[in-house]
């Protein structure tokens, strides 16, 4: 295939000696400065008064956004993430934290509460639902866990209303958290930075017409006018051929995939999903293709592949829109 882009984005003091039969009251431990924090995720308000030391990670593009923040240090168990290639140096990280998960889900609700997390941070209910045998977010904040869920992503109605500002605010909610606001500013502001460079090279240019599938024939696995994927090519120069389809993920059938006349198709990129093999992108491109064979996009072959880690709340997604905008505007990327 002549244009396929591939995207590549760890106490216990023991006193010693005899217990005097009196002792003084220990002093309080001073409060860590800038806390107690408190921000509001889920319609919910989490207070933590230090931050946290022992934390679980689901799915990848949570622990992504904690390595963006230099957090890597504070994780101490995470889930499983072989769906598609790491972001620049953080397979090492994560190779060093304990998985205990072999899935992107965290574990069952008995393995979960074991963990004795402070802090738990994920980018969907799926793994807070009692009826898959999860701990639910209520039983883990009784234990002490506190669950932070990325993106808004606490219901279906609001991840549709998803937007990038979204990712932002999970930034500066996760630097008051960790104590790190300083840290958290600065990436915030190099990541402006590069959307209003996106922005400024793109203006002006006529939007490339863009469909975002993962595949099938019949009917096609596509990304509607909703949702993270829409946010990103409209961010990137797109126009997202399936705008007027009120969903995020969500079935096609092929006769409107075929009218929709793409100039470029975005592949969902992985290996496995929950321990099952997933087609590959060149596959997944050619049964789109053959879809849309009378499309600009067949005819030019024009397919990037798009990692579903980026298509999910986290960091990754702010990466993405500056490596789409590349492939859907070339020229505009020469200076």
């Amino acid at each position: 295939m002549k244009k396929l882009f591939l995207l590549v984005m760890a106490l216990t003091l023991a006193a010693c000696g005899q217990t005097p039969a009196t002792r003084e009251a220990e002093p309080a431990v001073a409060p860590q400065a800038g806390f107690p924090v408190t921000v509001t995720n889920c319609g919910r308000r989490l207070t933590f008064d230090q931050p946290p030391g022992k934390v679980v990670t689901g799915y990848h593009p949570a622990l992504e956004t904690l390595f963006a923040l230099g957090l890597g240090d504070q994780v101490a168990g995470r889930t499983n993430f072989s769906e598609s290639a790491f972001l620049p140096g953080h397979e090492e990280l994560y190779d060093r934290i304990p998985e205990i998960s072999p899935t992107i889900m965290l574990p069952q609700k008995e393995i979960m509460l074991a963990q004795g997390a402070d802090f738990v941070l994920d980018n969907s209910m799926a793994s807070f639902d009692a009826g898959g045998g999860y701990a639910t977010v209520e039983e883990l904040d009784a234990a002490g866990s506190p669950v932070y869920i990325m993106g808004g992503w606490c219901s279906p109605e609001e991840t549709l209303a998803f937007t990038l500002e979204d990712t932002l605010t999970d930034l500066r909610n996760l630097g008051a958290i960790f104590g790190v606001p300083d840290r958290a500013d600065r990436l915030i502001a190099e990541l402006r930075g590069d959307l209003d460079d996106v922005r400024e090279r793109v203006s002006g240019r006529p939007p490339v017409r863009v469909l975002a599938t993962d595949g099938g024939k019949g009917p096609v696995n596509a990304y509607g006018g909703a949702g993270v994927t829409h946010q990103l090519i409209t961010a990137a120069g797109g126009q997202n051929v399936l705008a007027d389809v009120k969903a995020d993920y969500t079935e096609v059938n092929p006769e409107a995939i075929a009218a929709a006349q793409p100039d470029a198709v975005l592949i969902s990129e992985y290996a496995t999903l929950r321990g099952e093999k997933k087609p590959t992108v060149e596959a997944k491109a050619a049964d789109t293709l053959a879809v849309a064979a009378n499309s600009p996009a067949a005819k030019d072959d024009r397919v990037l592949a798009l990692p579903v880690a980026a298509q999910h709340p986290g960091y990754r997604n702010l990466l993405a829109v500056v490596d789409i905008a590349r492939f859907l505007h070339p020229d505009a990327f020469t200076r």
